[in-house]
């Protein structure tokens, strides 16, 4: 089945808000096998939100919109996809009532304007928005589906997952079941070659993405049963795994901060760490973590030579260059480890501290007071997105330390 999305809004074209909502949509049906062939992007105008709808209905089996919803005048999804259809709007008594309630449960008022997002076309079957006002279309004609959602994110991906995947699901009636592994240390181009064998499986299917933390892999596959499908996942499962070892460090809505933090938990050891280069961001990702408060003893951020001397580290270079980096990122886990009465103290060090220039290298130790493990990374890239890499290359060390 071919799958459009069609995303409305005039704000979207002007750039003043990021497309989100497509991008969300687009990884979610791979999940249900549906095929998406096409995204569009279109303003608040009757004209042109006709045009591609008519578009999407001759060339698409499933169409899902988002945006437009809202209570204003500019907000046209419902009045042109009634125009498109054919079919008038009336106000749904329950609808309304809902509405109503969600102003008078939160002591407001509700503007008389907001009535029209009561209004449903006789074809359409309503879907409630637990948190807005703007309730959700399901149409079906003619053999196709139509999706009209909210745009607001959180809106919409609650809608999708409690109301539209499952009645997408039920319709296209196999079973689909997916897993995405996590993998870090491996680039996308050696990451294809290795998987090359599997990646041109009709079923299951393999498909690799490059993101932050890594290079992720999508195994899906279909069943005429859920337990049919999961089995096939397991299997090529094992094969991944077997082809990748340690670079598979977690699976589906893991995080590595989250890895890291079950390791140290079950190993009953608690951790802190000291930063200068990555400013703070590997005490984030370890405090956000389920049940940091039993392993997480704090961080330090240090972005000058004079800071650094105040925490005792002795070690401290005017740029982090060749061995200068290394010792000083050494210095560091070994001083906060000690001053935090940690098991193990992490330090990350590099040239550019919290400024805008890019550093050629960052500098990682890993210190519990027995064994040192300590690494240069290069992230020839913006400075901001080099942190962010260097603060995972830093958790995937963390959890190989602890494995």
């Amino acid at each position: 089945m071919k799958a459009e999305i069609l995303s409305i809004g005039t704000e979207l074209l002007l750039g003043q808000i990021e497309n989100t909502n497509s991008a969300y949509i687009a990884g979610q049906l791979p999940l249900l096998g549906l095929d998406l062939y096409w995204m569009t992007t279109v303003g608040d105008n009757r004209v042109r939100l006709l045009e591609v709808l008519k578009r999407a209905w001759e060339r698409s089996d499933v169409i899902i919109t988002t945006g437009g919803l809202g209570p204003t005048q500019g907000d046209i999804t419902r009045e042109v996809v009634a125009e498109f259809l054919g079919e008038k709007m009336e106000v749904m008594p329950a609808l309304a009532e809902a509405i109503k309630t969600f102003f008078t449960s939160r002591g407001l008022q509700m503007p008389e304007n907001n009535m029209k997002q009561a209004m449903v076309i006789p074809s359409a079957k309503p879907m409630l928005n637990p948190l807005g006002t703007a309730p959700g279309w399901w149409v079906e004609r003619e053999n196709k589906v139509m999706v009209i959602l909210p745009g607001p994110p959180h809106e919409m991906q609650l809608m999708w997952d409690k109301e539209v995947s499952p009645r997408l699901r039920a319709r296209i009636g196999e079973v689909i079941f997916s897993r995405t592994l996590k993998t870090f240390g491996l680039g996308e181009s050696r990451m294809d070659e290795i998987l090359s064998p599997y990646l041109g499986s009709a079923n299951p299917t393999l498909a690799t993405y490059a993101k932050a933390d890594g290079v992720q892999i999508r195994i899906t596959a279909k069943g005429v049963e859920r337990r049919v499908a999961v089995e096939m996942v397991a299997r090529r499962e094992a094969e991944i795994r077997a082809l990748l070892g340690e670079y598979v460090w977690g699976v589906d809505n893991d995080t590595i901060g989250d890895v890291v933090g079950r390791l140290l938990i079950t190993r009953g050891l608690t951790l802190a760490t000291m930063e200068s280069y990555t400013c703070g961001g590997l005490a984030e990702a370890l405090s956000v973590a389920a049940g940091s408060s039993q392993y997480f003893l704090g961080g330090i951020v240090v972005n000058s030579d004079a800071a650094r001397s105040a925490f005792g580290v002795a070690v401290s270079p005017a740029s982090c260059q060749a061995e200068g980096g290394s010792n000083l990122a050494e210095e560091m886990a070994a001083v906060v480890r000690l001053k935090l009465s940690a098991d193990i103290g992490v330090g990350i060090a590099g040239a550019v501290q919290c400024g805008d220039r890019h550093a050629d290298n960052v500098y990682i130790s890993i210190d519990n007071g027995e064994s040192r493990r300590s690494f240069v990374r290069n992230y020839p890239s913006y400075l901001r997105l080099a942190k962010q890499r260097a603060v995972y290359a830093a958790l995937f060390e963390l959890r190989r330390f602890l494995s």
